[in-house]
Parts: structure tokens; C-alpha cells; sequence
């Protein structure tokens, strides 16, 4: 029997912390990180600013960039950031997609103006003969627990 527990104090001795940082998980993450921003980040930015409605419904997947149509609080149509009227509309869509219906196009519409006018820009789209228009909002941003309570009495 080995006195004192000799083979322990054998194999502390021979132990010792590891000073370098393993940097490989970091480079990792960051590299994920990077990645997923450039690919967000392009898709985020519209220049029009637009007070957009709120809805439950669904984001839609895409495979490739849309057109962005956005009608502002003046009632001011916007193709991507540029300013053009409603009768040029057209004709520049039909220019930038190639007269391509299945082009994907999206409008944003300020909620402060009259439907008419979303629709009315939305109709010069499909009368145009595009077939994948639809409209942009927001999902609303959670309501707070008392709001909720409160509804969930009634």
C-alpha cells in the first residue's frame, strides 16, 4: 500500500493550466456573424422614409432582390430611391426588368395616405402585366403585458 497518497501529488505536479486562448471558435463565430450582416444589411436600407403598416402576416422568402416601390406621406412615388411620376412608372420597370413579368415587386406605402393610392399604383403595376406584386409592412412590435392582460379579461 503506498503511503500518503503518493501516486495524487505525482499527477498535480505533472498538471498545468493551459495559458493560450483558442482562438479558432472566436474567427468561427465572427466569420458567421460577418456573413449574415453583408447579406442583411443591403436589404435593410431603403432611403424613402415610410411609415409602414403593421400586420401578422408572414415575411415572404425571396430569391432575388425586388424592385421597391415606395409611395411616401406626400404621396410621392419612388422607384428604389429615385423620384419618377406615375406615367414613366411603367416604362422604367418594364426597362429595368427587361418586360420580365416575374419580376418581384414590392410597394411600400406610407400608412398616413388614402388606400386609393396604393391601389392605384399597384393596378398601373398588374395592368402593365407584371404578376408578383405585393405590398410591404411591418410586424408589430410586442404589446406590453399589462395590454395583454387586459384583453385577455374582456
Amino acid at each position: 500500500m503506498p503511503s500518503g497518497g503518493g501516486g495524487r501529488r505525482g499527477y498535480r505536479r505533472s498538471f498545468r493550466p493551459m495559458s493560450d486562448i483558442n482562438v479558432t471558435p472566436l474567427v468561427d463565430v465572427m466569420l458567421v456573424l460577418l456573413i449574415v450582416f453583408m447579406v442583411t444589411a443591403p436589404l435593410l436600407t431603403v432611403a424613402v422614409p415610410v411609415d409602414l403598416p403593421k400586420t401578422q402576416a408572414k415575411s415572404v422568402n425571396q430569391d432575388k432582390e425586388p424592385l421597391i416601390i415606395s409611395i411616401d406621406s406626400k404621396a410621392r412615388v419612388y422607384l428604389q430611391e429615385n423620384l419618377v411620376d406615375m406615367p414613366s412608372l411603367v416604362n422604367k420597370l418594364k426597362s429595368i426588368t427587361g418586360s420580365n413579368p416575374d419580376a418581384r415587386i414590392f410597394v411600400r406605402g406610407d400608412q398616413s395616405i388614402a388606400y386609393g393610392r396604393i391601389m392605384e399604383v399597384m393596378g398601373n403595376i398588374s395592368a402593365a402585366g407584371f404578376k408578383k406584386v405585393a405590398l410591404v409592412a411591418e410586424m408589430p412590435k410586442s404589446e406590453p403585458a399589462s395590454t395583454s392582460k387586459a384583453r385577455n379579461k374582456r
